[in-house]
């Protein structure tokens, strides 16, 4: 959804922006349902990525920032790469719980099987529930079970994945945006832009749950990467409303995907994809993409480097 790639360079967020967004979202993040300190995937804080535990120092000290503003429900997402064996991760993880971090949340798919053992999945579940007790939360159990069905310790391409299990990726979450459609577009049907024409994604972009605020400081609505709706370290101000005679792409998104076809043809040259397409998203994004590679003048299309690694 998001394009991470270990081809984009390491800005990390800085502990004192980390504080300055945490500071302005003290009071407005609900948390769990079931307790204070409960965790829940539409609940409380997450610290995402990318992969946070790439920079474990700096995981470590956003969680105590968020302990000292008692923001509530925190949790951390992980692949579970650096689970290398029991001493380490029951380390990291205490350390992590006495900097005040509520839970875990351990990503278990085809695609990650690609990259990481599932030795350090099931190393993550075993150790995270000893540490955080209830609040672990593994995503998606279907494939953790059907892993361990299969008896697999290392990793596994997807190929042979789908080799022995050939109907299980219509279990996978596989959210048609982002880098989905250019790497695994051949998985979907396609359709011609006129297709997606009156239909806009307001919805998407003014759902008041979980939102993403990436690393440069940008409110990022729902799963829709590459575009900000603002900066989150002016949060007050954002939420105070936007001006959308000054936000034109933004502005076309969230009335009819057929005025940003529009805008992308008409001022900016933008071809239809002779394959078609496999969503509005799919659709939006592409256009989006052909801009952003001929100007810089739209302040909704952030991060740029988003675009530049859309395909990666």
């Amino acid at each position: 959804m998001y394009a991470c790639s270990p081809r984009w360079r390491g800005d990390w967020l800085s502990e004192e922006d980390a504080e300055k967004i945490f500071t302005q979202l003290t009071g407005k993040i609900q948390a769990s349902p079931h307790e204070t300190h409960g965790i829940g995937i539409n609940f409380g804080l997450h610290v995402t990525g990318g992969e946070p535990f790439l920079n474990y120092d700096l995981l470590l000290k956003v969680s105590k920032i968020a302990k000292k503003l008692k923001i509530p429900s925190t949790f951390v997402e992980t692949n579970c790469f650096w689970c290398t064996d029991d001493k380490i991760t029951r380390e990291k993880l205490m350390q992590l719980k006495d900097a005040g971090l509520d839970g875990i949340l351990i990503s278990v798919n085809p695609f990650i099987l690609e990259e990481v053992p599932f030795e350090r999945t099931e190393r993550a579940a075993r150790i995270s529930t000893e540490v955080f007790h209830h609040n672990v939360i593994v995503y998606q159990e279907l494939f953790y079970h059907l892993f361990n069905q299969l008896h697999i310790k290392n990793t596994l391409s997807l190929e042979e994945y789908l080799q022995k299990t050939p109907h299980s990726l219509r279990f996978v979450e596989l959210l048609p945006m982002g880098r989905t459609a250019y790497a695994l577009g051949y998985l979907f049907k396609k359709y011609t832009a006129e297709t997606f024409f009156g239909i806009s994604c307001k919805e998407e972009l003014t759902r008041e749950w979980h939102i993403h605020i990436d690393n440069y400081g940008n409110y990022m609505p729902g799963y829709c990467g590459g575009i900000s709706l603002g900066n989150a370290m002016d949060l007050n101000s954002l939420l105070q409303g936007i001006d959308l005679t000054q936000r034109p792409i933004l502005n076309a998104v969230v009335t009819d995907l057929k005025k940003l076809y529009q805008i992308g043809a008409e001022k900016f040259g933008y071809n239809e994809l002779r394959g078609g397409y496999i969503s509005k998203c799919h659709l939006c994004i592409d256009i989006r993409k052909h801009i952003v590679q001929q100007s810089d003048e739209f302040e909704e299309l952030r991060p740029r480097e988003f675009y530049y690694h859309i395909e990666d």
